[in-house]
Parts: structure tokens; sequence; C-alpha cells
């Protein structure tokens, strides 16, 4: 047994408590940079089109993978991808897209990326209408899942369908449904933390016990 896995304690209900008495689930309670991430960054609202396309982006590229991996790398993506900044990643070139394949530091996908220089130009076509800002968050439900165990939490939601096929008819790719959910439990849009989670309700978006949002 490892001395951190000594310091650790897991619930009937499978959350982690930490040398730090606070409980998070499974995948965030040992390594520090996933830990990191979920007491901080993860399920916290997203907002700007910038932000937004580039959560979109490593959603994409985190297809198949582990969120770890993406997580590790984000550094050198953003180094890559110009800070993801739409305007920027809609010019590439060929030539872009041969330097980024030859960057060991991204995923070197060339359908992933691809579909990501194809979704900084399907942002900027949506600055015709409210933008992708807008667009996103409209896919918010009423409710958020409440779940007690990682079992109960779900992978897709009827939301998450209808944003894939919202953004695939805007020109997006590499935004399935699964994706999609993935998306909006980072970004805050529903809340997935178990309900014995140290984190559950700090978004502010779903503050109360039964799942409902914050009033308006």
């Amino acid at each position: 047994m490892s001395p951190a896995a000594a310091d650790t304690t897991t619930t009937d209900t499978g959350v982690v408590i930490g040398e730090d008495g606070l409980a998070r689930p499974p995948w965030a309670a040992r390594d520090p940079l996933l830990r990191e991430y979920y007491d901080n960054e993860w399920g916290m609202p997203v907002h700007g089109e910038q932000a937004l396309f580039e959560r979109i982006s490593l959603e994409g590229f985190q297809a198949g993978l582990s969120w770890a991996t993406i997580l590790r790398k984000r550094p050198a993506f953003r180094e890559a991808f110009d800070d993801f900044d739409p305007d920027s990643v809609a010019a590439y070139t060929e030539e872009d897209e041969a330097r980024l394949l030859g960057n060991a530091g991204i995923v070197r996908n060339k359908a992933k990326i691809r579909a990501a220089i194809t979704n900084a130009r399907a942002t900027i076509e949506l600055r015709s209408e409210d933008g992708l800002e807008a667009f996103v968050w409209s896919f918010k439900p009423e409710t958020t899942p409440r779940p007690r165990t990682m079992a109960e939490i779900p992978t897709t939601s009827p939301e998450s369908v209808a944003l894939s096929k919202a953004l695939r008819r805007k020109g997006f790719a590499f935004v399935g449904p699964t994706t999609m959910f993935a998306l909006m439990e980072a970004i805050g849009i529903v809340d997935t933390h178990l309900v014995d989670s140290h984190r559950r309700g700090t978004s502010g978006i779903w503050p109360h016990p039964d799942g409902d949002a914050a009033a308006s």
C-alpha cells in the first residue's frame, strides 16, 4: 500500500476521503494534477467564446483517451493552437496542419486537428447569431443529476444529444453526445459531482439539494 493510499478512505458510496478530510470521486482523489483540476476548475462555469472554443477542442482531442492525458498536454495545446483564439485557428493552412502533426507535445491525430480548425471557423460563423457562448449555454437543463455513486452518473442526456446535433448542423465536428455531456459537466451546465463530494453545488448554478438551478 502506498503512502497516499494509506491516507485515504473509500466510503460505501464510492467517494474517497483524502488526507485533508475532503470527499472526492476516485478519479480525482490521488493524481495531484487531477485533484487540483477537480478542486478548482472542473464543474465551474466557463463563459466567453475563446474559453468555450478551447474546451470544445480539448474535449474533442480527449475522445478515446484519458482526460489526464489531455490535462498534462494542455499547456502544449495552448501554445500550439495560439491559446485557442478562434480567428487564429480558423486561418490555419495545410502548413499549420503539418506543424501540428509534427508536435509531440499534443495529440497528433489528423482528424482531430482538422476538426479543431473546422470548429474555429464554425465558431466565427456563429457570431452572426448570438455567438458560441449563448448557443452552448442555451442547452442547460431545468434540473441536474444528483448521483450518489459513480454508477449513477450519466454519460449522455437529452440535452447533450440535442447540443451535439445542433453543433453538427452548424458545421462542428467531434462533438458527439458523450463528448458534449463531458463538456457540459466540465463547464457547469450540469452538476454531476457526487452528492457527498465537497464540491457539490459550488458552481453557484446548481446550489440546491434537489438539483434545481439557482434563482435568476
